[in-house]
């Protein structure tokens, strides 16, 4: 992974740089940023250029053994951990390989996934996972033994929110003061979960949101599809890059028209249809539930700037526009709008904890109906 993999973000990469070159890069990084941001791919991009042969001034070459070996992960002196499912007994050494090799081809071919993504990819469903103190005695150790090659020891550790609170204190004095030129580098989507003792031993690397230019332009140039599919897709995916890619095969102006029609039903209060959608939403996989409920968001957000006479700031066009301006005021104003987002903000977090999708729907749509009919 190089720093020209990822889109945009110019701001965060030189400062990851600059803190190389002027040898002032903290022992010890948080990567923290929201879900689909390059929280995991500016830590392994650092890693590379930390790692590469001939670095460059504004990123890794890219052509040494090093580099190379950084695009599959296979660098010695790249340590990782990740959360893992708890077990009673620690399991033997072909178990815990397999489960790297796993690790390492999940971060390449999902480098902005994030747990949910994990979870399925290595079948952990219904099972509880940590990083265990075993795990972080694992880390200690391998922290201990020379570098393989002379150079810098990268201890990443993935999904730090997970370490357990034995794993956390385990870990405090080495994190604190860890070997010669190793760094450590924890990744998060989450750091209010994290433990105040480790978060006051690292350093902070705020990697913000992609804006809706970077994706389309990433989009673009990465051949994923052409400009105007690109620029729906940037809208409704809001930054979150891992959002953009799952709806790159979709039909975008499909997924707005749902939330169109479904406003419609609420607003001619057709209760009888609306069952049956919340049928054909109980029927949907958990990812197309959420990307539902995250399209109403973004259309409640458009309705939003539409009351506020903010229309420089809308990113709708065509069909879907005139939704938003006919929706706007009448229909639906400022106050019953944030009703609405704070519903469907709840109706996202019970999806992700595994609700009764049938019933978080019907009730969702209950909420539209009456604000509608409160606004009328």
């Amino acid at each position: 992974m190089l720093f020209a993999d990822i889109p945009g973000l110019p701001e965060t990469k030189e400062n990851l740089i600059n803190a190389v070159k002027n040898n002032h890069l903290a022992h010890a990084l948080l990567f923290h940023g929201p879900e689909g941001s390059a929280s995991l791919t500016m830590a392994l991009a650092l890693s590379t250029y930390l790692f590469c042969q001939n670095p460059g001034e504004k990123d890794a070459c890219g052509e040494c053994s090093y580099c190379k070996r950084m695009e599959k992960l296979i660098v010695p002196d790249l340590n990782f951990a990740f959360p893992s499912i708890s077990k009673d007994k620690e399991g033997d050494e072909d178990e815990k390989n397999n489960e790297l090799a796993n690790w390492r081809t999940f971060a390449t071919e999902q480098p902005y996934g994030n747990m949910y993504d994990f979870i399925y990819f290595n079948g952990f469903e219904k099972k509880q996972l940590n990083i265990s103190k075993g795990a972080a005695k694992k880390i200690i150790q391998s922290l201990s033994l020379m570098s393989f090659e002379g150079g810098y020891k990268v201890m990443m550790i993935w999904g730090v929110e997970y370490l357990h609170p034995s794993a956390a204190n385990a870990l405090l004095k080495i994190i604190e003061e860890p070997p010669a030129k190793t760094v450590f580098m924890l990744i998060t989507s989450q750091p209010d979960q994290l433990m105040t003792t480790i978060l006051s031993r690292t350093q902070k690397v705020m990697v913000r949101a992609f804006s809706d230019e970077e994706v389309k332009n990433h989009l673009v140039s990465s051949g994923k599809c052409e400009e105007k599919l690109a620029e729906q897709i940037a809208m409704l995916a809001d930054g979150d890059l891992r959002t953009a890619y799952r709806l790159v095969n979709e039909v975008e102006d499909e997924q707005v028209s749902k939330i169109r029609n479904w406003f419609l039903l609420c607003y001619g209060k057709k209760l009888k249809d609306i069952f049956a959608l919340a049928d054909d939403f109980h029927k949907a996989d958990k990812e197309a539930q959420k990307s539902t409920v995250l399209t109403g968001l973004n259309v409640l957000r458009e309705i939003m700037l539409k009351n506020l006479s903010l229309e420089t700031l809308l990113r709708t066009t065509g069909d879907d526009r005139g939704f938003i301006d006919k929706i706007s005021g009448k229909v639906l104003d400022e106050n019953h709008v944030l009703e609405l987002y704070e519903s469907f903000n709840q109706a996202h977090y019970h999806l992700e904890r595994n609700g009764n999708a049938k019933m978080i729907f019907t009730d969702l749509s209950m909420k539209v109906l009456l604000s509608m009919a409160k606004t009328n």
